[in-house]
């Protein structure tokens, strides 16, 4: 079946200004949003961003955070953390990363599309509810997973996050709730050192974060064969409502922040399965969000595979799995850190 597919792209996603050497900058959209033009000219349903409201930014941050973020327009430079700078304009930028993430969700529930891919900045994983981090200043993904919690109903909804660095914002957000399952793959040595095995959740949400930490020679035949025999599982049995993924790309070999061994054909491979497991649950809501990636070529490279494999018009292939040994091992010590709390791992 053909996927109705939209995008969410804005030009004002260019004016946070994070310095001339910050990895987070806009040169990372810009080169985005010219392979969109040239190789995906038409078929793609435009979505315009609407700056997120008050109320809605609360269900996650903390007014006093939010009235922080808002005193940065009166500055033309603002460190909100060691890594995550503020021009005086990027308050606008953040308010609509999350404001375009709620209004791609809109869209798909209200049937205007079948699967929509917000290319925003800043990213938004790392940030915490009363703190910036790791370049996000808002978390765009858990406010808009509130947001379908709080005003839509939802109570299973899982968050996919194939970025190489954990998104401890994000699992810190819904440690103790079991209406978000998080599944995370990443490198446990890089920043923010969390997302080890024995961080599963606490309270009513034991079992229902996963952490798998990857090594960093992983490959693209290793981390599809994990995710299918982890993702697998969790998709059969939490059988989600809504799928948001976190959709960071720094785990390409010419990114200057990830380095592992992945190539674009990991990400195209990843998004078929993302597709296939989810045919198998209904075809739940699914929303792509931008994180990391930080070589614009590689970047742009990696979103023209994973919009390659959404708007495929032919019979979708099998994603193709070869036995990894490396995997495998990984996939075993998730099954014991979880089979006990029976979410997902019998």
């Amino acid at each position: 079946m053909t996927l109705k597919v939209a995008v969410v792209r804005d030009e004002r996603y260019l004016v946070h200004q994070t310095g001339l050497v910050h990895p987070e900058r806009p040169g990372r959209l810009k080169g985005i949003y010219r392979m969109l033009d040239k190789e995906f000219p038409e078929g793609l349903i435009q979505i315009e961003p609407e700056p997120v409201t008050l109320e809605n930014l609360e269900l996650v941050h903390t007014p006093g955070y939010i009235r922080k973020i808002l005193k940065t327009s009166e500055r033309e430079f603002t460190n909100l953390a060691p890594d995550t700078p503020a021009s005086s304009q990027s308050y606008l930028a953040a308010w609509l990363a999350v404001g375009g993430c709620i209004k791609g969700l809109q869209a798909l529930l209200a049937g205007r599309c079948d699967v929509c891919f917000c290319l925003v900045r800043p990213p938004g994983h790392h940030a915490q509810a009363d703190r910036a981090g790791g370049f996000c200043i808002f978390n765009n993904l858990a406010i808009t997973a509130k947001y379908a919690i709080e005003r839509h109903g939802f109570r299973r909804i899982l968050i996919v996050d194939w970025d190489i660095h954990h998104g401890n914002g994000i699992q810190e957000i819904f440690f103790e709730e079991d209406s978000v399952l998080y599944f995370s793959t990443h490198y446990l040595g890089w920043y923010p050192h969390t997302g080890d095995w024995s961080e599963v959740g606490s309270g009513r949400g034991l079992g229902y974060t996963v952490n798998v930490p990857v090594p960093k020679d992983v490959t693209d035949q290793d981390i599809v064969f994990l995710y299918y025999k982890i993702l697998g599982p969790i998709m059969k049995s939490y059988k989600p409502e809504l799928i948001l993924v976190s959709a960071g790309f720094d785990g390409h070999h010419r990114d200057p922040l990830g380095r592992t061994q992945l190539t674009e054909q990991a990400f195209r491979w990843l998004t078929e399965l993302v597709l296939e497991l989810r045919d198998a649950v209904k075809s739940p809501p699914l929303l792509f969000s931008l994180e990391g990636g930080y070589d614009v070529g590689a970047l742009s490279g990696c979103v023209r595979e994973v919009l390659d494999v959404l708007t495929w018009k032919e019979r979708r292939p099998r994603v193709p799995l070869m036995l990894s040994p490396k995997a495998n091992d990984l996939v075993e010590k998730a099954q014991a850190a979880h089979r006990k709390y029976g979410v997902w791992a019998e």
